[in-house]
């Protein structure tokens, strides 16, 4: 392990001498190896999921690929080579008093150590962004997932030979769990780690590292119902934020319904829930409305990406604010309303990285926003926060530029 970082480590001006086209073709090139190997990958998936019938269905569904899949990440891949590339751009400039000019210039972050489970497209998207962003990345993907990886990590490599550059660029780490905890110590050779995963993988990372990190913690998602809601559009974004894809971090986990409404939005609730099968906990003033098993103060800090539902009445905007600001992982939050007033009270007082106006909190995610691809969705305050893409792998340095001046 030790001598494949080192060996990383100095890769990393090979990314710096690359150009904006070269880095460019590559990525393109990696889309059309990825595409060419569909047969390969398909079949280490199998393997995968046949070795993965004691997870839950949620980490199944993450480790899953199939036809369409697999395009979806060529198709990312594709996209982020298309975005402008965030490297040696002019943040800022100005001329100081003494003549000397001060540029600000965005450089990569240099080697980055991601930690992640299940799902395999985070490999080829974060080998992509990182190239892209002319940043080393290790990889340690979980061990479910291994044979996926190692054939999406083979066809990635292909292409960096074909254009002469160094495979450690993009390393796949298949490390144990001690190893993982050295691999954090070594804050000599690595810049920065990012962990992806359950709260435990988070909690294990943040707690030993020596290296700095950003967490792409759970997500504690809620959707806030006002009095003033359309309620026919609250339901409508209520079900697809829970039931188009609960395995999803961006997906809501808690309702919060304000009590001038609940006779009549938790029975529309009710109905649409039980139609899909989503199993419903609700607060005592919630099953005097509706059936429903009685929620506790554990259930509604599960991040359950299966399922199941919180609902609880408030009875107002501020119970509503002060239950996400005890509850929420400060991933993603939604007001449903028409009142303007409420609305800018949500998005000014609530504290997380995505909050949303009469929309579905599924949209918390890179590709939505534009960005191609993502690292992740940070719910750190520093440096990176939200859907992690291309410029929040850069950093900066100051280039000063004199013609004799001393001080």
């Amino acid at each position: 392990m030790i001598d494949t970082i080192k060996k990383a480590r100095q890769t990393s001006k090979t990314l710096l001498e690359l150009n904006p086209q070269t880095k460019k073709n590559v990525i393109l090139d990696m889309s059309e190896e990825i595409s060419k190997s569909k047969k390969d990958i398909l079949s280490a998936n199998k393997i995968d999921m046949q070795n993965a019938i004691s997870l839950s269905k949620a980490m199944q569904d993450r480790l899953m690929l199939d036809e369409k899949r697999i395009n979806d990440i060529a198709n990312s891949l594709k996209i982020v080579a298309n975005l402008q590339d965030p490297i040696g751009n002019v943040l800022s400039g100005w001329i100081n008093y003494a003549g000397l000019k001060i540029n600000k210039v965005s450089i990569p972050i240099g080697v980055i150590g991601i930690i992640y489970e299940s799902r395999p497209n985070v490999t080829a998207e974060v080998a992509s962004l990182c190239l892209k962003s002319s940043n080393v990345c290790l990889l340690k993907g979980g061990k479910e997932a291994l044979n996926s990886n190692l054939a999406i990590i083979k066809a990635l490599h292909k292409s960096l030979e074909k254009f002469n550059i160094p495979a450690e660029c993009i390393s796949y780490l298949n490390i144990s769990r001690q190893d993982v905890k050295k691999f954090l110590k070594m804050d000599k050779y690595i810049d920065l780690i990012i962990p992806r995963g359950g709260e435990n993988l988070v909690k294990m990372v943040s707690n030993t590292s020596k290296i700095p990190v950003i967490k792409h913690d759970k997500g504690l998602c809620h959707a806030y119902v006002d009095e003033f809601a359309d309620l026919k559009k609250a339901l409508d974004i209520c079900v697809n934020a829970k039931f188009s894809k609960p395995s999803a971090c961006n997906s809501i986990e808690t309702i919060l319904i304000h009590k001038n409404i609940a006779d009549k939005f938790l029975p529309m609730l009710k109905t649409k829930f039980d139609e899909l099968k989503i199993h419903i906990k609700g607060c005592n003033q919630t099953a005097k409305f509706i059936n429903c098993e009685k929620a506790t103060n554990k259930d509604f800090d599960t991040e359950y990406l299966d399922y199941a539902v919180n609902l609880k009445v408030v009875s107002s905007i501020d119970e509503a604010i002060a239950h996400i600001e005890k509850f929420s992982s400060s991933h993603s939050e939604v007001i449903i309303s028409k009142n303007e007033e409420n609305i800018q009270k949500f998005l000014n007082l609530v504290d997380s990285a995505c909050v949303y106006v009469n929309t579905s909190t599924r949209f918390s995610d890179g590709g939505e926003f534009g960005f191609g691809a993502e690292i992740g969705i940070s719910t750190n305050k520093l440096h990176a926060r939200g859907p992690m893409g291309l410029n929040e792998l850069t950093t900066y340095k100051y280039q000063v530029l004199g013609n004799g001046q001393v001080r």
